[in-house]
C-alpha cells in the first residue's frame, strides 16, 4: 500500500467528555477505514491545565502514582508523570475543583498542601525539572498550603502552623521558607500556564476567579485582605506580588514564584515536553480540536498554537470540536482550513456528549475521505475551508 500522505492528530481533550488520547483513537480508528492509506501520527496535547499529564504519559512518560493531601484535607491518590528527570503533575487532580469530595465548594478552607506534598514525591523519586500544570484550583490561599506541604513553616502569633485556605492565612504572624527552599535545591520548577493575573486588586486571584470557586461577591474584598496581608510577610520586597501569573490557581502561581519557579505558556511548556516540534516536521496535515471551539480558543489555548505553527510550516489544518462558535474568517485567521463539529451531526448538545465517541468515529470517517482526496493548500483542491458546524462530508470529495 503506497502512503500519499501523512496527518498529524493533534486534539486537547473534550473536557468532561473524552481525553485527548481518546479524541485522537476515535479519529484515527475513523481514518483507517476510509483512508488506509494516510499514515496516521498521533501527539495528544495539552495547555497547561487537566490534561497535562496524559499528554505526557501518551508521549512517552512512564505513570507513578503518590497519595496526597486532597483539597479538604482527605488524602487522595493521584497520578503524574515521569520521563527521566522531568516529571509533570497537575495541579486539578491534586487540588482542583474535580478532586473535591462529592464536588462540595469549600472556598474559604481548601488547600494547596497536596501539590505541595507531590512535588517532594517528585524530586525524591529523581525528578530535577517538575512542570506544574496550574488550572481549575479549589482554593485561594496564594500557594500557602503549597509551601507547607514542601516543609515551609507559616505561623501564627503563638507559634502554631496556620490552618487551611483563606481562613488559615487571616491569623499568617510568621514565616520561614528556608525548609521548602532547602528541599527543592538543585530543582527547576515551572509554572505551566497561560494567565497573567497578578496576587492582588481587581484582577488578582481573588476578584478574578474566587467567584469559580464559592467565594460570594461580599466575601472578595475580604479574602484580597488576607491575600495582601500574607503577601506582605512571605514577599516583604514586594518582588512577586505584581509578576504576571502570580494569581494564577488561587495564587498558587505566586507560592511557585517565591520558591525561583518560572513561568512558561502552558501550551510551549506540554509541546516541548511531548516533541510535537519533530512531529510537525513528519506531518503534511494535521488535525486539533478540542470540545469548544471558540474565543477562549484563540487566547493561547492548544488547538490555536498548533495551528499557528502549522501554518508557519506551511501545512494544511483541520479542525474538529464538540462545538464552535467561531465563524469561518476567524477560523481562518487561526490558520485552520477546514472544521468539524459533532453537535451538528449529534442534533443536540446532549446527544452530542452522551455518544462523542461516536460522532468522532464517524467525523474521522469524512476526514478519511477529505484526506484520500488529496489534501493541497487552503484545505483541499478546489475546495473552500469547511463552514464552522459542518460535519457532513466535503463537498469536494463526497
Amino acid at each position: 500500500m503506497t502512503v500519499t500522505l501523512t496527518a498529524l492528530l493533534a486534539p486537547d481533550k473534550f473536557k468532561g467528555t473524552l481525553s485527548a488520547a481518546e479524541v485522537a483513537r476515535a479519529l484515527r480508528t475513523g481514518i483507517s477505514r476510509t483512508a488506509p492509506q494516510v499514515q496516521v501520527l498521533s501527539c495528544p496535547i495539552a495547555d497547561g491545565g487537566d490534561g497535562t499529564v496524559d499528554a505526557a504519559l501518551a508521549a512517552g512518560s512512564q505513570p507513578r502514582t503518590s497519595t496526597v493531601t486532597g483539597p479538604t484535607g482527605r488524602p487522595r491518590t493521584v497520578q503524574w508523570a515521569l520521563a527521566g528527570e522531568v516529571a509533570v503533575v497537575e495541579l486539578a487532580e491534586v487540588v482542583g475543583l474535580r478532586a473535591l469530595p462529592g464536588g462540595d465548594l469549600a472556598p474559604r478552607t481548601a488547600s494547596t498542601r497536596g501539590l505541595g506534598e507531590l512535588i517532594l514525591a517528585a524530586t525524591r523519586a529523581g525528578a530535577r525539572t517538575v512542570v506544574v500544570g496550574l488550572g481549575g484550583s479549589a482554593s485561594t490561599d496564594a500557594g500557602a498550603g503549597l509551601l507547607q506541604g514542601l516543609g515551609a513553616r507559616l505561623l501564627t502569633a503563638d507559634g502554631t502552623d496556620i490552618g487551611p485556605g483563606i481562613d488559615g492565612l487571616t491569623t499568617l504572624a510568621a514565616v520561614d521558607l528556608a525548609p521548602a527552599r532547602a528541599a527543592l535545591a538543585g530543582v527547576d520548577l515551572v509554572a505551566a500556564n497561560d494567565v497573567t493575573n497578578p496576587l492582588l486588586g481587581d484582577d488578582g486571584a481573588a476578584a478574578v476567579y474566587g467567584p469559580q470557586k464559592g467565594l460570594a461577591a461580599a466575601e472578595i474584598e475580604q479574602a484580597d485582605t488576607a491575600l495582601a496581608a500574607a503577601a506582605a510577610l512571605l514577599d516583604p520586597t514586594g518582588s512577586h506580588r505584581d509578576l504576571p501569573g502570580a494569581g494564577a490557581a488561587g495564587g498558587t502561581g505566586f507560592g511557585l514564584f517565591l520558591l525561583g519557579a518560572a513561568q512558561r505558556s502552558g501550551a510551549d511548556a506540554v509541546f516541548e515536553l511531548i516533541g510535537i516540534e519533530v512531529q510537525l516536521e513528519r506531518a503534511d496535515v494535521v488535525i486539533t480540536g478540542e470540545g469548544k471551539l471558540d474565543e477562549q480558543t484563540l487566547q493561547g489555548k492548544g488547538p490555536a498554537e498548533i495551528a499557528r505553527r502549522a501554518r508557519e510550516r506551511g501545512l494544511t489544518v483541520a479542525a474538529v470540536a464538540g462545538a464552535i462558535t467561531l465563524d469561518q474568517e476567524t477560523l481562518r485567521g487561526a490558520g485552520i482550513d477546514r472544521s468539524w463539529d459533532l453537535v451538528s451531526r449529534a442534533g443536540s448538545a446532549e446527544e452530542a456528549i452522551a455518544l462523542s465517541a461516536t460522532w468522532l468515529l464517524e467525523v474521522g470517517e469524512d476526514l478519511g475521505r477529505w484526506l484520500a482526496a488529496g489534501v493541497g493548500p487552503h484545505g483541499g483542491p478546489g475546495s473552500a475551508a469547511g463552514d464552522p458546524g459542518v460535519a457532513e462530508e466535503d463537498p469536494a470529495t463526497a
